[in-house]
Protein backbone atom coordinates (compact mmCIF):
# COMPACT_ATOMS: atom_id res chain seq x y z
CA UNK A 1 0.00 0.00 0.00
CA UNK A 2 1.47 3.18 -0.81
CA UNK A 3 1.69 5.99 2.07
CA UNK A 4 1.11 9.36 1.00
CA UNK A 5 3.74 9.92 4.39
CA UNK A 6 6.33 8.42 2.88
CA UNK A 7 6.42 9.77 -0.64
CA UNK A 8 8.46 11.57 -1.91
CA UNK A 9 7.37 14.86 -3.23
CA UNK A 10 9.13 18.00 -3.23
CA UNK A 11 6.26 20.60 -3.62
CA UNK A 12 7.67 24.20 -4.74
CA UNK A 13 7.01 26.31 -1.54
CA UNK A 14 6.36 29.78 -3.27
CA UNK A 15 6.26 33.26 -0.74
CA UNK A 16 2.52 34.46 -0.80
CA UNK A 17 3.39 37.71 -1.87
CA UNK A 18 6.19 36.45 -4.74
CA UNK A 19 6.14 37.90 -7.80
CA UNK A 20 7.16 35.87 -11.01
CA UNK A 21 9.36 37.01 -12.64
CA UNK A 22 8.74 36.46 -16.60
CA UNK A 23 11.44 34.32 -17.21
CA UNK A 24 9.43 31.82 -14.93
CA UNK A 25 6.12 31.65 -17.08
CA UNK A 26 6.00 28.49 -17.93
CA UNK A 27 3.64 26.45 -19.67
CA UNK A 28 0.51 24.54 -17.69
CA UNK A 29 1.84 21.53 -17.53
CA UNK A 30 5.63 22.22 -16.42
CA UNK A 31 4.12 24.75 -14.03
CA UNK A 32 1.80 22.47 -11.84
CA UNK A 33 4.27 19.50 -12.49
CA UNK A 34 6.79 21.48 -11.01
CA UNK A 35 4.90 23.16 -8.20
CA UNK A 36 3.50 19.59 -6.62
CA UNK A 37 7.27 18.26 -6.71
CA UNK A 38 6.38 15.57 -9.55
CA UNK A 39 9.25 16.72 -11.72
CA UNK A 40 12.32 19.01 -10.89
CA UNK A 41 14.51 20.55 -12.99
CA UNK A 42 18.10 19.90 -13.50
CA UNK A 43 20.57 21.92 -15.45
CA UNK A 44 18.86 23.68 -17.99
CA UNK A 45 17.02 22.12 -20.34
CA UNK A 46 16.78 18.72 -17.96
CA UNK A 47 14.59 17.35 -15.45
CA UNK A 48 14.87 14.72 -13.03
CA UNK A 49 11.23 12.77 -12.38
CA UNK A 50 10.11 12.44 -8.88
CA UNK A 51 8.61 9.01 -8.08
CA UNK A 52 4.55 9.76 -8.92
CA UNK A 53 5.73 11.13 -12.50
CA UNK A 54 7.64 8.30 -12.65
CA UNK A 55 4.72 5.73 -12.12
CA UNK A 56 3.31 7.25 -15.04
CA UNK A 57 6.16 7.32 -17.38
CA UNK A 58 6.75 3.31 -16.11
CA UNK A 59 2.53 3.35 -17.02
CA UNK A 60 3.40 5.05 -20.52
CA UNK A 61 5.95 2.78 -21.44
CA UNK A 62 4.19 -0.38 -20.60
CA UNK A 63 1.40 0.63 -22.80
CA UNK A 64 3.50 1.86 -25.61
CA UNK A 65 5.54 -1.59 -25.98
CA UNK A 66 2.48 -3.55 -25.52
CA UNK A 67 1.08 -1.69 -29.31
CA UNK A 68 4.92 -2.61 -30.53
CA UNK A 69 4.72 -5.79 -29.67
CA UNK A 70 1.00 -6.31 -31.20
CA UNK A 71 2.49 -4.58 -34.94
CA UNK A 72 5.10 -7.52 -34.43
CA UNK A 73 7.81 -5.39 -32.84
CA UNK A 74 10.86 -7.06 -31.04
CA UNK A 75 12.91 -5.31 -28.38
CA UNK A 76 16.67 -4.13 -28.55
CA UNK A 77 18.88 -2.10 -26.84
CA UNK A 78 21.57 0.20 -28.63
CA UNK A 79 24.14 2.12 -27.42
CA UNK A 80 23.59 5.96 -26.54
CA UNK A 81 27.22 6.66 -28.04
CA UNK A 82 27.28 6.32 -32.28
CA UNK A 83 30.51 6.86 -34.16
CA UNK A 84 30.33 10.13 -35.99
CA UNK A 85 31.99 7.79 -39.38
CA UNK A 86 28.25 6.07 -39.59
CA UNK A 87 26.81 9.74 -39.93
CA UNK A 88 29.25 10.94 -42.34
CA UNK A 89 28.49 7.81 -44.84
CA UNK A 90 24.76 8.85 -44.88
CA UNK A 91 25.23 13.10 -45.04
CA UNK A 92 23.61 13.53 -42.12
CA UNK A 93 26.64 15.63 -40.76
CA UNK A 94 27.08 17.85 -43.46
CA UNK A 95 24.18 20.35 -42.81
CA UNK A 96 23.36 21.66 -39.71
CA UNK A 97 24.63 19.69 -36.70
CA UNK A 98 24.27 22.62 -33.93
CA UNK A 99 21.89 20.31 -32.08
CA UNK A 100 24.23 17.45 -31.84
CA UNK A 101 25.93 16.61 -28.62
CA UNK A 102 29.67 15.28 -29.71
CA UNK A 103 32.13 13.68 -27.70
CA UNK A 104 35.20 11.92 -27.95
CA UNK A 105 37.04 9.08 -25.98
CA UNK A 106 40.64 9.03 -24.81
CA UNK A 107 41.86 8.18 -28.00
CA UNK A 108 40.18 11.06 -30.00
CA UNK A 109 37.72 9.16 -31.47
CA UNK A 110 34.31 11.32 -31.88
CA UNK A 111 31.05 10.10 -31.00
CA UNK A 112 27.47 11.33 -31.19
CA UNK A 113 25.43 11.44 -27.87
CA UNK A 114 22.42 9.69 -30.49
CA UNK A 115 19.63 12.10 -30.86
CA UNK A 116 18.15 8.67 -33.26
CA UNK A 117 19.29 6.04 -34.30
CA UNK A 118 18.53 5.30 -37.95
CA UNK A 119 22.68 4.63 -38.72
CA UNK A 120 23.20 2.37 -35.59
CA UNK A 121 20.43 0.14 -36.06
CA UNK A 122 21.36 -0.10 -39.99
CA UNK A 123 25.07 -0.43 -39.38
CA UNK A 124 24.04 -3.27 -36.75
CA UNK A 125 22.26 -4.97 -39.24
CA UNK A 126 25.50 -4.38 -42.20
CA UNK A 127 27.41 -6.80 -39.64
CA UNK A 128 25.41 -9.24 -39.00
CA UNK A 129 25.81 -12.70 -41.11
CA UNK A 130 23.44 -12.59 -44.16
CA UNK A 131 19.96 -11.96 -43.70
CA UNK A 132 17.57 -13.70 -46.15
CA UNK A 133 14.60 -13.04 -47.08
CA UNK A 134 12.54 -15.39 -45.23
CA UNK A 135 13.27 -13.23 -41.85
CA UNK A 136 11.78 -10.40 -43.09
CA UNK A 137 9.86 -8.23 -42.21
CA UNK A 138 11.86 -7.28 -38.94
CA UNK A 139 10.93 -3.94 -37.09
CA UNK A 140 13.07 -3.76 -33.81
CA UNK A 141 12.39 -1.09 -31.56
CA UNK A 142 14.07 0.33 -28.20
CA UNK A 143 12.87 2.56 -25.43
CA UNK A 144 15.63 5.10 -24.23
CA UNK A 145 16.95 8.32 -23.68
CA UNK A 146 17.73 10.93 -26.66
CA UNK A 147 19.70 14.14 -26.80
CA UNK A 148 19.44 17.48 -28.86
CA UNK A 149 21.23 20.54 -27.60
CA UNK A 150 17.76 22.73 -28.25
CA UNK A 151 18.12 26.74 -28.77
CA UNK A 152 15.54 26.72 -26.93
CA UNK A 153 14.35 24.48 -24.30
CA UNK A 154 11.08 25.10 -22.75
CA UNK A 155 7.86 23.84 -21.51
CA UNK A 156 9.28 21.71 -19.23
CA UNK A 157 9.37 17.67 -20.47
CA UNK A 158 7.94 18.95 -24.24
CA UNK A 159 11.15 20.70 -25.29
CA UNK A 160 14.15 18.76 -23.10
CA UNK A 161 17.80 18.16 -23.90
CA UNK A 162 17.86 15.00 -22.54
CA UNK A 163 14.14 12.92 -22.95
CA UNK A 164 12.92 9.65 -23.24
CA UNK A 165 11.85 8.57 -27.03
CA UNK A 166 10.46 5.05 -28.34
CA UNK A 167 11.84 4.42 -31.77
CA UNK A 168 11.09 1.56 -34.24
CA UNK A 169 13.13 0.68 -36.81
CA UNK A 170 11.42 -1.83 -40.01
CA UNK A 171 13.73 -3.23 -42.32
CA UNK A 172 11.55 -5.09 -45.77
CA UNK A 173 12.16 -6.61 -49.24
CA UNK A 174 10.49 -3.88 -51.15
CA UNK A 175 9.08 -0.30 -51.24
CA UNK A 176 5.54 -2.64 -51.21
CA UNK A 177 6.04 -4.94 -48.09
CA UNK A 178 7.53 -1.51 -46.50
CA UNK A 179 4.00 0.38 -47.19
CA UNK A 180 2.64 -2.89 -45.38
CA UNK A 181 4.96 -2.67 -42.47
CA UNK A 182 4.33 1.37 -42.40
CA UNK A 183 0.35 0.56 -42.41
CA UNK A 184 0.88 -1.92 -39.35
CA UNK A 185 2.73 0.03 -37.57
CA UNK A 186 0.72 3.78 -37.96
CA UNK A 187 -2.06 1.75 -36.98
CA UNK A 188 -1.09 0.50 -33.87
CA UNK A 189 -0.10 4.28 -33.23
CA UNK A 190 -3.29 5.48 -34.05
CA UNK A 191 -4.62 2.65 -31.30
CA UNK A 192 -2.50 3.92 -28.84
CA UNK A 193 -3.52 7.53 -28.96
CA UNK A 194 -7.19 5.86 -29.06
CA UNK A 195 -6.54 4.43 -26.04
CA UNK A 196 -5.04 7.38 -23.87
CA UNK A 197 -8.44 9.86 -24.64
CA UNK A 198 -6.72 12.83 -25.61
CA UNK A 199 -7.85 14.09 -28.92
CA UNK A 200 -4.86 13.99 -31.84
CA UNK A 201 -4.41 14.87 -35.31
CA UNK A 202 -2.70 12.93 -37.89
CA UNK A 203 -1.70 14.76 -40.71
CA UNK A 204 0.98 14.92 -44.04
CA UNK A 205 4.61 15.93 -42.70
CA UNK A 206 7.86 16.90 -44.83
CA UNK A 207 10.39 14.45 -44.61
CA UNK A 208 13.14 16.99 -42.90
CA UNK A 209 16.93 16.08 -42.94
CA UNK A 210 15.32 12.16 -42.10
CA UNK A 211 14.92 11.53 -45.71
CA UNK A 212 12.42 9.03 -47.31
CA UNK A 213 9.32 9.53 -49.61
CA UNK A 214 6.48 9.56 -46.72
CA UNK A 215 6.06 10.72 -43.59
CA UNK A 216 3.03 11.61 -41.20
CA UNK A 217 3.37 13.80 -37.66
CA UNK A 218 0.69 12.88 -34.97
CA UNK A 219 -0.09 16.31 -32.16
CA UNK A 220 -1.98 17.30 -29.70
CA UNK A 221 -4.22 21.18 -30.14
CA UNK A 222 -2.63 22.86 -27.81
CA UNK A 223 -1.87 26.97 -27.93
CA UNK A 224 2.05 26.45 -26.75
CA UNK A 225 2.23 23.87 -29.94
CA UNK A 226 5.61 25.17 -31.65
CA UNK A 227 3.95 23.74 -35.59
CA UNK A 228 1.20 25.38 -37.25
CA UNK A 229 -1.46 23.53 -38.53
CA UNK A 230 -4.23 23.80 -40.88
CA UNK A 231 -7.62 22.15 -39.36
CA UNK A 232 -10.68 22.19 -41.32
CA UNK A 233 -13.60 23.04 -38.91
CA UNK A 234 -15.97 20.91 -41.67
CA UNK A 235 -14.68 17.29 -41.82
CA UNK A 236 -12.28 17.81 -39.35
CA UNK A 237 -8.87 16.98 -41.30
CA UNK A 238 -5.72 18.16 -40.61
CA UNK A 239 -2.21 19.25 -42.05
CA UNK A 240 1.07 20.66 -41.65
CA UNK A 241 0.89 24.33 -42.88
CA UNK A 242 4.13 24.29 -44.48
CA UNK A 243 2.97 20.82 -47.06
CA UNK A 244 -0.37 22.42 -46.95
CA UNK A 245 0.71 26.05 -47.23
CA UNK A 246 -0.19 26.67 -51.17
CA UNK A 247 -3.98 24.91 -50.27
CA UNK A 248 -6.86 27.48 -50.42
CA UNK A 249 -9.47 24.39 -49.75
CA UNK A 250 -9.38 21.20 -47.50
CA UNK A 251 -7.86 18.71 -49.46
CA UNK A 252 -10.21 15.74 -48.09
CA UNK A 253 -13.63 17.45 -48.42
CA UNK A 254 -13.24 20.12 -50.79
CA UNK A 255 -14.32 22.62 -47.76
CA UNK A 256 -12.76 26.24 -47.62
CA UNK A 257 -12.76 26.58 -43.76
CA UNK A 258 -9.52 26.02 -43.11
CA UNK A 259 -7.78 27.21 -39.50
CA UNK A 260 -4.85 27.88 -38.59
CA UNK A 261 -4.09 25.88 -35.16
CA UNK A 262 -0.93 25.26 -32.88
CA UNK A 263 -0.05 21.51 -32.75
CA UNK A 264 2.37 19.66 -30.09
CA UNK A 265 4.32 16.97 -32.08
CA UNK A 266 3.98 13.71 -30.16
CA UNK A 267 5.12 11.04 -32.87
CA UNK A 268 6.58 11.49 -36.22
CA UNK A 269 6.75 8.47 -38.81
CA UNK A 270 8.78 7.91 -41.82
CA UNK A 271 9.00 5.76 -44.88
CA UNK A 272 12.86 6.04 -45.61
CA UNK A 273 13.36 3.08 -48.44
CA UNK A 274 17.28 2.97 -49.09
CA UNK A 275 18.54 5.78 -47.29
CA UNK A 276 20.36 4.10 -44.88
CA UNK A 277 20.96 0.93 -46.11
CA UNK A 278 22.31 1.59 -49.25
CA UNK A 279 25.23 3.85 -48.18
CA UNK A 280 25.72 2.02 -45.25
CA UNK A 281 25.98 -1.80 -47.11
CA UNK A 282 22.79 -2.75 -44.97
CA UNK A 283 21.56 -5.96 -47.28
CA UNK A 284 19.40 -9.00 -46.97
CA UNK A 285 19.91 -12.21 -49.83
CA UNK A 286 16.75 -12.08 -52.65
CA UNK A 287 14.91 -15.16 -53.26
CA UNK A 288 17.93 -15.47 -55.61
CA UNK A 289 20.52 -15.41 -52.81
CA UNK A 290 21.98 -12.30 -54.10
CA UNK A 291 22.36 -9.46 -52.05
CA UNK A 292 20.02 -6.34 -52.24
CA UNK A 293 19.62 -3.03 -50.06
CA UNK A 294 17.07 -3.10 -47.19
CA UNK A 295 14.06 -1.41 -47.78
CA UNK A 296 13.19 1.27 -43.80
CA UNK A 297 11.20 3.01 -42.04
CA UNK A 298 11.68 4.51 -38.94
CA UNK A 299 8.42 5.66 -36.19
CA UNK A 300 9.27 7.67 -33.16
CA UNK A 301 7.23 8.85 -29.97
CA UNK A 302 8.20 10.95 -27.46
CA UNK A 303 7.49 9.36 -24.03
CA UNK A 304 8.04 12.22 -21.92
CA UNK A 305 6.91 14.63 -24.30
CA UNK A 306 3.39 12.57 -24.38
CA UNK A 307 2.63 12.58 -20.50
CA UNK A 308 3.27 16.45 -20.47
CA UNK A 309 1.65 17.64 -23.86
CA UNK A 310 -1.49 15.16 -22.81
CA UNK A 311 -1.53 17.00 -19.52
CA UNK A 312 -1.22 20.57 -20.82
CA UNK A 313 -4.81 19.11 -23.64
CA UNK A 314 -6.02 17.66 -20.33
CA UNK A 315 -5.32 19.86 -16.87
CA UNK A 316 -6.90 22.85 -16.22
CA UNK A 317 -4.24 25.68 -14.45
CA UNK A 318 -4.80 24.99 -11.12
CA UNK A 319 -5.02 21.08 -11.29
CA UNK A 320 -3.64 18.12 -13.05
CA UNK A 321 -5.97 15.75 -15.18
CA UNK A 322 -4.42 12.39 -16.31
CA UNK A 323 -5.21 10.01 -19.29
CA UNK A 324 -7.07 7.15 -17.08
CA UNK A 325 -4.34 4.57 -17.89
CA UNK A 326 -1.94 7.30 -17.25
CA UNK A 327 -2.93 7.93 -13.51
CA UNK A 328 -0.14 7.75 -11.31
CA UNK A 329 -2.50 6.27 -8.84
CA UNK A 330 -6.25 5.38 -9.55
CA UNK A 331 -7.69 6.20 -6.22
CA UNK A 332 -6.59 8.32 -3.26
CA UNK A 333 -8.23 7.70 0.29
CA UNK A 334 -8.13 10.37 2.59
CA UNK A 335 -9.20 9.47 6.19
CA UNK A 336 -10.27 11.55 9.29
CA UNK A 337 -7.96 14.06 10.91
CA UNK A 338 -5.88 12.98 13.82
CA UNK A 339 -8.10 13.61 17.42
CA UNK A 340 -11.47 14.70 15.70
CA UNK A 341 -14.57 13.16 17.56
CA UNK A 342 -15.42 11.01 14.12
CA UNK A 343 -11.69 9.35 13.97
CA UNK A 344 -12.02 6.22 15.68
CA UNK A 345 -15.11 4.57 14.23
CA UNK A 346 -13.97 6.28 10.73
CA UNK A 347 -10.64 4.69 10.84
CA UNK A 348 -12.85 1.36 10.81
CA UNK A 349 -14.45 2.15 7.45
CA UNK A 350 -11.47 3.73 6.26
CA UNK A 351 -9.70 0.07 6.72
CA UNK A 352 -12.37 -1.86 5.26
CA UNK A 353 -12.13 0.86 2.49
CA UNK A 354 -8.52 0.35 1.60
CA UNK A 355 -8.40 -3.46 1.75
CA UNK A 356 -11.69 -3.86 -0.55
CA UNK A 357 -10.90 -1.30 -2.93
CA UNK A 358 -7.50 -2.59 -2.98
CA UNK A 359 -8.70 -5.73 -3.80
CA UNK A 360 -11.26 -4.52 -6.60
CA UNK A 361 -7.79 -2.25 -8.55
CA UNK A 362 -4.64 -3.12 -7.10
CA UNK A 363 -3.36 -2.10 -3.83
CA UNK A 364 -0.18 -0.67 -6.22
CA UNK A 365 -2.59 1.99 -7.71
CA UNK A 366 -4.06 2.92 -4.45
CA UNK A 367 -2.42 5.73 -2.83
CA UNK A 368 -3.62 5.76 1.15
CA UNK A 369 -3.06 10.35 2.40
CA UNK A 370 -2.26 9.09 6.30
CA UNK A 371 -0.85 12.42 6.94
CA UNK A 372 -3.45 12.87 10.01
CA UNK A 373 -1.86 15.89 11.65
CA UNK A 374 -3.24 17.73 8.38
CA UNK A 375 -6.77 18.95 7.93
CA UNK A 376 -9.17 16.90 5.62
CA UNK A 377 -9.29 20.09 3.60
CA UNK A 378 -5.92 20.46 3.17
CA UNK A 379 -5.20 16.75 1.97
CA UNK A 380 -8.39 16.71 -0.31
CA UNK A 381 -6.74 20.34 -1.72
CA UNK A 382 -3.41 18.23 -2.95
CA UNK A 383 -5.54 15.77 -3.59
CA UNK A 384 -7.39 17.32 -6.05
CA UNK A 385 -4.25 19.36 -7.97
CA UNK A 386 -2.53 16.20 -8.24
CA UNK A 387 -5.54 15.05 -10.29
CA UNK A 388 -6.15 11.37 -8.65
CA UNK A 389 -9.19 9.92 -10.91
CA UNK A 390 -11.39 9.24 -7.61
CA UNK A 391 -10.00 10.65 -4.37
CA UNK A 392 -12.52 9.20 -1.45
CA UNK A 393 -12.74 11.28 1.66
CA UNK A 394 -13.73 8.97 4.76
CA UNK A 395 -14.91 11.89 7.19
CA UNK A 396 -17.19 12.92 9.84
CA UNK A 397 -20.78 12.15 7.63
CA UNK A 398 -18.98 8.39 6.94
CA UNK A 399 -19.93 7.72 10.63
CA UNK A 400 -23.54 9.61 10.75
CA UNK A 401 -26.23 7.40 11.65
CA UNK A 402 -28.68 8.07 9.54
CA UNK A 403 -27.84 7.53 5.87
CA UNK A 404 -23.82 7.27 6.38
CA UNK A 405 -22.15 8.68 3.48
CA UNK A 406 -18.32 8.77 1.64
CA UNK A 407 -17.39 12.02 -0.31
CA UNK A 408 -16.08 11.04 -3.72
CA UNK A 409 -14.17 13.52 -5.41
CA UNK A 410 -13.86 12.96 -9.49
CA UNK A 411 -10.37 14.68 -11.46
CA UNK A 412 -13.31 16.42 -13.19
CA UNK A 413 -14.47 18.56 -10.25
CA UNK A 414 -17.70 16.59 -9.84
CA UNK A 415 -18.62 15.65 -6.14
CA UNK A 416 -20.76 13.09 -4.66
CA UNK A 417 -21.77 11.53 -2.16
CA UNK A 418 -22.29 7.76 -1.79
CA UNK A 419 -22.45 5.02 0.17
CA UNK A 420 -19.45 2.37 0.58
CA UNK A 421 -21.42 -0.32 -2.04
CA UNK A 422 -22.03 2.69 -4.59
CA UNK A 423 -18.46 3.73 -3.88
CA UNK A 424 -16.73 0.49 -4.30
CA UNK A 425 -19.05 0.32 -7.67
CA UNK A 426 -17.92 3.52 -8.90
CA UNK A 427 -13.99 1.97 -8.34
CA UNK A 428 -15.00 -1.41 -9.78
CA UNK A 429 -16.00 0.77 -12.69
CA UNK A 430 -13.25 2.77 -13.26
CA UNK A 431 -11.59 -0.45 -13.43
CA UNK A 432 -13.18 -1.44 -15.84
CA UNK A 433 -13.41 1.47 -18.19
CA UNK A 434 -9.50 0.76 -17.66
CA UNK A 435 -9.67 -2.79 -19.09
CA UNK A 436 -11.45 -1.55 -21.92
CA UNK A 437 -9.08 0.69 -23.04
CA UNK A 438 -6.02 -1.79 -22.85
CA UNK A 439 -8.13 -4.64 -24.90
CA UNK A 440 -8.60 -1.52 -27.61
CA UNK A 441 -12.91 -1.07 -26.68
CA UNK A 442 -14.26 2.67 -27.22
CA UNK A 443 -17.06 3.56 -26.99
CA UNK A 444 -18.96 4.43 -29.98
CA UNK A 445 -19.41 8.15 -29.92
CA UNK A 446 -15.16 8.69 -28.74
CA UNK A 447 -14.18 6.64 -31.43
CA UNK A 448 -16.00 8.38 -34.13
CA UNK A 449 -14.85 11.76 -32.67
CA UNK A 450 -11.76 10.42 -32.42
CA UNK A 451 -11.59 8.88 -36.27
CA UNK A 452 -12.81 13.01 -36.95
CA UNK A 453 -10.10 14.70 -35.63
CA UNK A 454 -7.40 12.24 -37.85
CA UNK A 455 -6.03 13.81 -40.93
CA UNK A 456 -4.63 11.95 -43.96
CA UNK A 457 -4.89 8.34 -43.62
CA UNK A 458 -2.57 5.76 -46.39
Amino acid sequence: MNKASRLFCPALITPKNAVPKQTDQLSRSQKLLTELGLVKSGSNGTYQIMPMAQRSVDKLVDLVQRNMQLAGGQKISLPVLTPTGLWKKTGRLDGDISEFYMVRDRSGKQFLMSPTHEEAVTAMLATTSPISYRQLPLRLYQIGPKFRDELKSRFGLMRAKEFLMKDMYSFDVSEETARETYSVVTASYEGLFKQLEVPFVKVNAATGMMGGSLSHEYHYVSPVGEDMLLQCSSCGFAGNSEVLESSKECPSCRSSKLNEVRGVEIAHTFLLGDKYSKPLGATFLNTSGKPQSLIMGCFGIGITRVIAAALEVLSTDQELSWPKLLAPYDVCLIGPKQGSKEQQPAEVIENELLHNIGELCGFEEVIHDDRKDLTIGKRLLEAKRLGHPLTIVVGSKAVQQDSPKLEVHLSQGDKLELDLSETLKLVDELNKQKKDLLSGYFKKDLAIRKTQLVGHQL
